[in-house]
């Protein structure tokens, strides 16, 4: 491949996973602002009204993912994408101005569709232009931006908010009246950026072939990667439409291989979320409090823990190509199961500060380089061209869904079983995880699509 078509590649890759820049953003900016604007909204002491307000956007990201995926196969990858970008400089300027819990919850469902939106539409667009050798690698540049949005989220929250002095009430401080406003604001930034640059990014050439224009994907497929990239894609895709004569249409989507293809993916995005993990980013405000945490020290560490989360990104994206999927998600899964029950066992004797700060790290670690990209990789590829936007929004939503679940029930959770009850929940979660992945799993590092189609299906 030409080094300048390379670079064209990574351009509209780096462009597309801005929106899972946003996602992450906007996903873990509300974790910060939580004792703030809970102070401001008088939600202190009410666990469900909390539960509401944490996961409202899921609400919203579920809408956009079921909307995302008839609208992309009828207008095209690129509209969605647009209006993802809008949704989120809405979102971002809405929510800050908010003055009832209402108006707040109304701004954050429409932030929540513009995620649900780039949460599916940006790693199946990375998946249709990247080259089969390095899919999973350009895949995983939507996961590295997602984290590089949850790190911003994380030090944007720590350097706006004010020390709040021993006794002082969090409503009568600057955080609680203004700073968690600016906190959510400051995602218009990036927001309006990824806008303008979209202009810059074509349409997906797959989607473009499927609908006929086929002179219109060869340019496409010729500007990312040249003359023998285009030819390449185009003689694979067209063989694999021949071949498949029909096979994939929408209408058989919840029969035979292609229903057991779906199942396969769903019970994989909602793994990713029933792990567990990401109350750690949510509800880092109890999980730091438990461990002896104040809130000055409790924003720094979550900034650790973001570093952490980008590192061993940035391992995953290595080692996804080379190992391969099913290594990964068996290794996260198993992991993490040990993670939980030692973490569980540190809430139980009543172990604090460091020992929770280290095992949350590792969590982190191991989540970041497995489950966290591979989960966007291996549903963005293992679906056929012709139903892949339809089959990642049914199990992009199912992720949404269960997103919610976790996020609503952890502070009741937390409430009934205690911590230490409650890892352990998630520690069961995983092992049952390993043992599926175990059983039903392939790899399709290294395939094209269109290979990874003739064998899932045929």
């Amino acid at each position: 491949m030409q080094k300048t078509a390379t670079t064209y590649l990574l351009l509209i890759t780096f462009v597309a996973a801005i929106g899972g820049f946003l996602f992450g953003y906007d996903w873990v900016v509300i974790g910060g602002a939580k004792p703030f604007y809970e102070a401001y909204f008088h939600l202190e002491s009410d666990p469900a009204l909390q539960g509401w307000a944490m996961s409202s956007a899921i609400v919203g990201s579920f809408v956009g993912v079921l909307l995302s995926g008839g609208l992309a196969d009828r207008f095209g990858r690129k509209p969605l994408i647009y209006t993802a970008a809008i949704l989120f400089i809405i979102s971002a300027l809405g929510t800050g101005m908010a003055s009832e819990l209402d108006t707040f919850i109304i701004y954050r469902i429409l932030g929540g569709i513009g995620i649900g939106v780039a949460s599916n539409l940006a790693p199946m667009y990375i998946a249709e232009i990247a080259p089969a050798e390095s899919r999973g690698k350009f895949v995983s540049v939507n996961q590295l931006t997602i984290v590089l949005g949850i790190l911003t989220a994380q030090v944007v929250n720590w350097l706006i908010a004010k020390p709040v002095l021993a006794g002082e009430s969090i409503l009568e401080t600057w955080n609680g009246q203004e700073g968690w406003r600016w906190m959510f604001w400051a995602g218009a930034i990036p927001a309006v950026f990824f806008l303008v640059l979209l202009f810059l990014i074509p349409e997906s050439p797959r989607w473009l072939y499927s609908k006929g224009k086929h002179e219109q994907a060869k340019r496409v497929f010729l500007r990312m990667g040249g003359d023998e990239y285009a030819a390449e894609n185009i003689r694979s895709i067209a063989e694999a439409a021949e071949l498949s004569q029909g096979k994939a249409r929408k209408r058989n989507l919840f029969q035979g291989k292609l229903l057991r293809l779906l199942l396969l993916g769903s019970f994989i995005a909602v793994f990713q979320q029933w792990c567990g993990i990401n109350v750690i980013f949510n509800y880092a405000q109890e999980i730091f409090t438990a461990a002896g945490y104040t809130v000055s020290g409790m924003l720094f560490n979550i900034i650790i823990t973001g570093v952490i989360n980008v590192i061993f990104t940035f391992i995953g994206m290595y080692l996804v190509d080379r190992i391969g999927r099913r290594a990964l998600m068996l290794f996260g899964s198993a992991g993490l199961f040990v993670i939980y029950i030692a973490l569980g066992a540190c809430y139980y004797f009543n172990c604090s500060g460091i020992f929770v700060l280290l095992l949350v790290l590792a969590g982190i670690a191991v989540y970041a380089m497995t489950l966290a990209p591979v989960t966007w990789v291996i549903i963005a590829e293992i679906f056929p061209t012709a139903v892949r936007a339809q089959a990642m929004a049914i199990a992009t939503s199912l992720l949404w869904i269960a997103c919610f679940v976790l996020t609503y029930t952890f502070p009741l959770l937390n409430q009934n079983l205690g911590a230490a009850g409650t890892f352990w929940l998630y520690g069961g979660v995983c092992f049952i995880g390993y043992l599926f992945l175990w059983s039903r799993l392939k790899e399709t590092k290294g395939k094209s699509l269109e290979e990874i189609e003739q064998e899932l299906e045929g």
